[in-house]
């Protein structure tokens, strides 16, 4: 006895996996209990879409899903923002959880506060409702339209959340509910009527009737002759068909009124509930569409109806239990017939094929009898179809993101355009060097203002290690055209870069850079002399910001989370991109750069910048040098690199692309013949080479730009 309870034990142990298997149902998650308290149990999706069924009893009553697991909206990090959501039975989002987002501006910035504040906005949202984010319009009240406030210096980042709500959850309604989009091509036509007889309602496929021989049966159910006369019902004529089944969609007045007549058929429409089909089910012959102990009002287990492989519940309407069926044509008597109901919830679409099917049980032997279905295909008429018109398909997000910011973008393309001007032209204007002062001041004020804080348009190193983490892990252009600033910028930038080197973004284009430079001006104008940097130490100080580089990009690949943490070595966000609006250690950072620049003429961009260092790299293949050189400048005259608050002139007078910015002010010089000493030595050299005279020339004070009096060299 023993070794038979080891035995069934061991058996119990072995089908316990299997049995468990077998079951779908999960209990509830308290991440879906949050979202839905009535729910008692829930299941994984069966077909491939990636959702929870969630159900109370055997009621379905929502889905939740992620967010990643349907869409793929890039965010700015270039990483998708993962939710979770909860949607119910009736199209309406109600709940949402935040799982995971890279964004810098939540992240690193605002925190993430203002993103779940705007996240839970769409809670209760019916997706059946429009939604307009940060609408300046006036706010009409209606059902239709749902109004939800922004996130200021967020826009993006808030677009690409309510693209991938949205997307997502109308994915999941268009394969479970009906209604939502595309999903459904046609709709039932209930208004459209014209008296039919039987005949031409049979002809014209309004009236769909099955029949299958008994011959025709044992072939469809691979069973014998004997098998299929065991199967008929016990009352069945021998020669009556296996099957004679008669099926037809009654909404549809073309359908309905002219089988019913106009009062059984506005009776059968009063008991249906909003969004119900009816079909009328009749059979007769060897084997009917449901069994003798059918019990009225449940579901039937022999019939069944599909579309493209998902069932349609039906359920019996109990209308012909206690009021025998009415007919308004010469309909052959049936032995059995309801009216069932579904609801066009279930995906119900008038324009596919609907599959009708029945179960038939058949005795294997003695004991056992097995299930076989068989099916035929049924397509309504167009006649009771009413296309639906496909919604317009949304611009996709990038391409309403540029449509808005038109008129910023035009500005910018001006500004690049007379810029690309000054750089191409830059000899023919040096003559009016006079006004490069007014017109650099003019520029830098231009590029805070406008280009930095208005329209957020500083590059950063992240963006970098960006682009590269998105050609190594696939890329997408999309993800750079969320931003049409940034994009215009970098495009610009990395042409220009084979042009001019670095020196156009970094002295032309960087918000922080010329917040540094007008410092230092400021500073000028107070009387605040500048350090200089030691030669030897500058040389070596320079090559800081290409390890700052190095250390990002690395960390990049390995956790970027990490290395956006580290960018902030980079003011850009505080200053530019927050204004300052944030937490005092940023903030005391960024003002302790701008400080240091009234001292060390634009410090951070010298030593530190890991933005500036790659840009450095790739400017290394720039085509052309365009700034004017002479054989004087570096010996005898050193007035250039006086003047060269960034260092970028070396004593024999060579520039150091790498870290000129082009400002121009040595073009300014070399090209005035009241200060270019290279220019006035080369005009008196040549008039005094046979005296052997001495040369008095002009010395100007670097720091002051004036004057001092004739010296000799």
């Amino acid at each position: 006895m023993r070794w038979r309870s080891a035995l069934i034990l061991w058996l119990l142990l072995m089908l316990l996996p299997f049995l468990s298997m077998a079951s779908p149902w999960l209990e509830v998650s308290e991440e879906a209990a949050s979202l839905f308290p009535s729910a008692t149990r829930m299941k994984a999706s069966e077909d491939a879409l990636p959702v929870t069924e969630i159900y109370q009893l055997d009621q379905p009553i929502g889905y939740v899903f992620e967010t990643d697991n349907l869409t793929n909206f890039p965010g700015f990090s270039g990483d998708t923002i993962n939710l979770r959501v909860g949607l119910d039975t009736e199209g309406r989002i109600v709940g949402l959880l935040l799982l995971g987002h890279h964004e810098p501006i939540f992240l690193h910035g605002l925190g993430e506060k203002p993103l779940i504040d705007f996240i839970s906005q769409y809670q209760g949202l019916s997706l059946k409702q429009q939604v307009l984010v940060g609408s300046d319009q006036q706010r009409i009240a209606s059902d239709d339209i749902a109004y939800f406030d922004g996130v200021t210096k967020a826009t993006v980042s808030v677009m690409v959340v309510h693209d991938t709500i949205i997307a997502a959850a109308r994915k999941v309604a268009q394969s479970r509910l009906s209604g939502f989009g595309s999903a459904t091509q046609a709709i039932l036509n209930t208004e459209s009527y014209r008296p039919k007889t039987l005949e031409e309602l049979r002809s014209e496929g309004l009236l769909f009737q099955w029949q299958m021989r008994s011959e025709e049966a044992e072939v469809a159910l691979n069973s014998s002759p004997g098998r299929i006369a065991e199967a008929r019902e016990d009352n069945a004529d021998e020669d009556a068909p296996f099957l004679d089944f008669t099926f037809a969609v009654l909404n549809p007045p073309l359908i309905g009124k002219n089988l019913l007549g106009e009062e059984e058929y506005a009776r059968v429409m009063a008991t249906l509930e909003p969004g119900e089909v009816a079909v009328l089910v009749g059979s007769r012959g060897g084997y009917h569409h449901v069994a003798e102990d059918f019990v009225a009002g449940t579901i039937p287990q022999r019939l069944t109806l599909k579309q493209e492989a998902s069932p349609l519940a039906l359920r019996d309407a109990d209308l012909y239990h206690a009021q025998p069926p009415e007919f308004s044509v010469a309909l052959t008597p049936f032995e059995r017939i309801h009216i069932f109901t579904f609801s066009d919830q279930s995906g119900f679409d008038p324009s596919l094929p609907i599959t009708v099917g029945i179960n038939v049980q058949v005795k294997k032997n003695f004991l056992e009898s097995e299930t076989i279905a068989v099916s035929i295909d049924y397509s309504l008429p167009k006649s009771v179809q009413t296309p639906v018109e496909p919604p317009e398909k949304p611009l996709p997000l990038w391409q309403r993101i540029w449509l808005d910011r038109t008129i910023e973008i035009s500005v910018l393309a001006v500004y690049l355009v007379l810029l690309t001007g000054a750089f191409v032209f830059q000899h023919r204007l040096a003559r009016f060097g006079q006004y490069l002062t007014p017109i650099r001041l003019v520029s830098l004020c231009f590029i805070v203002l406008f280009i930095g804080f208005y329209t957020q348009g500083q590059l950063s190193v992240v963006n970098i290690y960006t682009l590269l983490l998105s050609l190594w892990q696939g890329f997408d252009i999309q993800v750079f055209l969320l931003d049409p600033m940034l994009f215009i910028l970098w495009s610009y930038v990395f042409i220009s870069l084979f042009l001019w080197g670095r020196g156009l973004f970094c002295g032309w284009l960087c918000p922080f850079g010329a917040m540094q430079e007008l410092v230092a001006a400021a500073a000028e104008k107070l009387r605040i002399r500048q350090w200089k940097v030691d030669d030897v130490l500058h040389s070596r100080l320079i090559y800081l910001k290409y390890g700052v580089l190095l250390v990002l990009v690395g960390t990049s690949f390995y956790s970027l989370s990490l290395a956006e943490t580290m960018a902030e070595i980079e003011p850009f966000k505080t200053a530019v991109t927050l204004m300052f609006e944030r937490s005092a250690p940023f903030v005391i950072y960024a003002v302790l750069l701008l400080l240091i620049s009234a001292k060390i003429h634009k410090a951070y961009c010298r030593y530190l910048c890991p933005l500036g260092a790659g840009l450095a790299v790739l400017g290394r293949l720039r085509v052309f040098s365009w700034l004017t050189r002479r054989k004087e400048c570096g010996s005898p005259c050193r007035l250039c690199e006086k003047h060269c608050g960034i260092n970028a002139i070396h004593k024999d007078g060579v520039i150091d692309y790498n870290e000129c910015v082009q400002c121009f002010a040595c073009l300014a010089i070399i090209n005035d013949n009241t200060r270019c000493v290279a220019d006035k030595y080369g005009k008196r050299r040549r008039k005094t080479r046979t005296s052997g005279e001495a040369i008095p020339v002009a010395i100007c004070d670097p720091l002051e730009g004036t004057q001092q009096g004739p010296s000799e060299i």
